[in-house]
């Protein structure tokens, strides 16, 4: 039935259907051909979504609309262009900055994307900057979104996994870093390359009004991680704190939001968050089916076979499907059916569940970037007015680079838990 699963689940795929029917439907007919009861439908996906750490989903959503829309992520990019952009091709750098920064407030790499590509791509045509590069740029630098805290996926990675949501945020801190720096040595080198011009000097008068100005933003990332480390309030309590603060800065202090905005927002978070919860709904199904019928220990005992339990192999077989499934399969989607599948095999090495989360966030991640399902991409082609085919092109070796991070991350696992060790006393 495993294979009834799988084939069926592929099938709709290609014929065009939703990733949550086709999980949905796939699992309805296994459970008819078992000749099992159906009421089990209604009550595993109630329990797919009866969850208090899903709270955070739909919170941190908003949150990142807000933070695009609101004026926040402007004042924030406009600082960091002040302080960086005297560098020759600083604006590029920027870019990145100002992408780790938001990736801090948004958990989500398209709301990232369009934050700062709205606020800057046009500074950077502007200024001479090709705006191809700068499109991968600003779309590779997206990618961060989910990996720096707080991030969407690893608090589904945390629900499915029973792992702790805050460790695996801390886990996040230096592979999120790391493809910030690799980005960043990548944009200074073509910036040298191109002649990429400084921006003109900036006064220290006005860098400090810059600073005051997004310093309400800055505190954000602040207010929401040093509350969840410090035990003040959890993952999903610091989601609702994050969008009452966004709020309060970009109706009272920035005065860049309306209500008419702002409706608009809660309407649109309220979709996405809605397709979500639909898809873990029907993947709590889909799991089930998976663990009734032992796929994943199948799984597990397959790679175990073909690699002769050859640790490097295996985890490189691992990051190879999670690369080609952030291909072609939309983040979520792709961690809520992969991580059940790939449990056992973790845990059969002796592999750390938090090391791993961190692993499959970066390696989903990085599908944001890669085409043909490259959802920051396609937010950069929005902005810019480009093809898909013209952005794509010039982030390959972006893309390069974040896998090059992935593969660092994976085998050297002490830079994934050296800060949750450190937090938490080495007992990870």
């Amino acid at each position: 039935m495993g294979l009834v699963l799988a084939i069926s689940f592929f099938l709709l795929l290609i014929l065009g259907f939703p990733i949550a029917l086709a999980i949905g439907i796939s699992s309805v007919l296994v459970l008819i051909l078992s000749d099992l009861p159906l009421q089990m439908v209604p009550q595993m996906m109630f329990m797919g979504n009866n969850s208090f750490a899903l709270v955070a989903v739909p919170f941190f959503i908003l949150a990142g609309d807000i933070l695009a829309k609101g004026g926040i992520s402007e004042k924030i990019v406009s600082f960091a262009e002040a302080t960086l952009g005297r560098v020759k091709g600083g604006l590029s750098i920027v870019s990145t900055v100002a992408s780790m920064f938001i990736a801090a407030i948004s958990g989500s790499g398209a709301a990232t994307t369009a934050a700062v590509g709205s606020a800057l791509l046009p500074d950077l045509k502007r200024k001479g900057y090709d705006l191809d590069f700068s499109a991968a740029l600003i779309a590779a630098s997206g990618t961060i979104g989910v990996v720096i805290p707080p991030s969407v996926p690893m608090v589904l990675y945390a629900v499915i996994s029973g792992e702790s949501v805050a460790k695996l945020f801390m886990g996040g801190f230096i592979p999120g870093l790391l493809m910030g720096l690799g980005l960043i040595a990548f944009a200074l080198y073509v910036a040298q390359k191109r002649n990429y011009p400084a921006s003109d000097p900036v006064p220290s008068v006005e860098k400090w009004r810059r600073f005051k100005s997004a310093s309400w933003g800055l505190l954000t990332p602040i207010i929401i991680l040093g509350g969840i480390f410090t035990g003040w309030f959890t993952p999903s309590e610091a989601a609702a704190i994050a969008v009452d603060y966004s709020l309060f800065v970009a109706l009272f202090i920035y005065k860049s939001l309306d209500f008419k905005k702002l409706y608009n927002l809660v309407v649109g978070a309220g979709v996405t968050s809605s397709l979500i919860m639909f898809i873990i709904a029907t993947s709590k199904l889909f799991g089930w089916n998976l663990a009734f019928y032992e796929v994943p220990d199948k799984v597990a005992g397959a790679l175990m076979q073909m690699a002769g339990e050859n640790h490097f192999m295996i985890y490189l077989a691992v990051l190879l499907v999670i690369l080609v499934a952030g291909m072609f399969m939309e983040t979520a989607s792709a961690l809520i059916i992969l991580t059940p599948i790939f449990l056992p095999t973790i845990s059969q090495l002796g592999g750390n569940l938090i090391h791993f989360g961190v692993i499959i966030a970066v390696g989903l991640a990085i599908g944001m970037a890669t085409p043909p399902v490259a959802i920051d991409i396609y937010v950069a082609s929005a902005i810019t007015g480009l093809s898909i085919e013209e952005i794509s092109k010039p982030i390959i070796p972006m893309v390069i680079i974040l896998v090059v991070t992935l593969i660092l991350i994976t085998y050297l696992p002490s830079l994934v838990l050296f800060l949750p060790n450190m937090l938490w006393n080495g007992t990870m």
